[in-house]
């Protein structure tokens, strides 16, 4: 459709072009420069890209963060760097290590690039902005083995290397799935993908705030996910961060995020404390 519609506005043009070749030079000049501007203005504008810093907690050729790149680089104008703790680093919460740190080029278990990290996934965003130089629009962090909700995100490496992301100024998105035998990672990503493309203005343009969002997919062995509910983390002291998901479930307008997503919905906590709790 654009390209015809570009056709008939060069067609039109010319025919303008050729009913005033008549006319003096002067008036044909104004005519030329006039249709030149109308279709350079209405010519569109090149989007800009997204560039997203992507990382985990499970180490980099785990399943889970070989799955989120490939949905992050399906959506068109968006780069991806890869930088992960180079070995599993689950339960890590914010630590860091001092100092420098041994940096490694290796792949994703189907091959794309990335760098591994002989740190923690907090060490990762370190070394990715204050050492590589990169400057990501978006960190997102995952998809984690195992939900993180509740209290559960203070121990969270994923939430951990979120943080990291929210203290060097940049918006940050930690995903996790609940945990079964065999977790399947793809169902994670209509919604990790559809949260990108909801924020890509205001991440690309910086006026997304810089938080942590934290998003938790249930892992559904009958029924369906529900679609994501915005609610709180659950106050700490509350049971069941760690059970199993009933996506059958009929609850309605549920009051936090264990609660919500235990009854099989998507939960999106936003934002988390920066900090953990003390």
């Amino acid at each position: 459709m654009r390209a015809r519609w570009f056709l008939t506005v060069v067609v039109a043009a010319a025919l303008l072009v050729a009913a005033c070749s008549d006319s003096n030079d002067s008036s044909s000049d104004t005519k030329k420069s006039t249709t030149t501007t109308e279709i350079t203005q209405s010519s569109p504008k090149p989007p800009k890209t997204l560039e997203i810093l992507v990382t985990n907690d499970d180490g980099v050729k785990a399943e889970g963060i070989d799955v989120l790149t490939k949905g992050l680089r399906s959506i068109e104008d968006v780069h991806v760097t890869v930088v992960a703790p180079a070995t599993q680093e689950s339960g890590t919460g914010g630590k860091a290590t001092p100092g420098k740190l041994e940096v490694t080029d290796t792949t994703l278990a189907s091959g794309y690039p990335a760098k591994a990290v002989s740190g923690y996934p907090a060490d990762t965003v370190r070394v990715a902005i204050d050492e590589m130089k990169l400057k990501p629009d978006l960190v997102v962090a995952g998809v984690n083995q195992g939900q993180n909700l509740g209290a559960l995100v203070d121990v969270s490496g994923t939430v951990g290397a979120a943080r990291a992301a929210v203290a060097h100024g940049i918006p940050a998105l930690s995903v996790s799935e609940g945990l079964v035998a065999d977790i399947d990672y793809q169902a994670a990503m209509p919604f990790v993908l559809g949260w990108v493309q909801d924020h890509r203005l205001v991440l690309v343009d910086h006026t997304q705030p810089k938080q942590v969002t934290n998003m938790n997919i249930p892992s559904c062995t009958s029924g369906e996910a529900k679609q994501p509910v915005e609610v709180p983390l659950a106050p700490a002291g509350t049971a069941g961060a760690l059970v199993a998901q009933d996506c059958t479930s009929t609850l309605k307008d549920p009051p936090n995020d264990i609660v919500a997503f235990n009854a099989g919905y998507v939960t999106i906590t936003d934002p988390i404390p920066a900090t953990p709790a003390k």
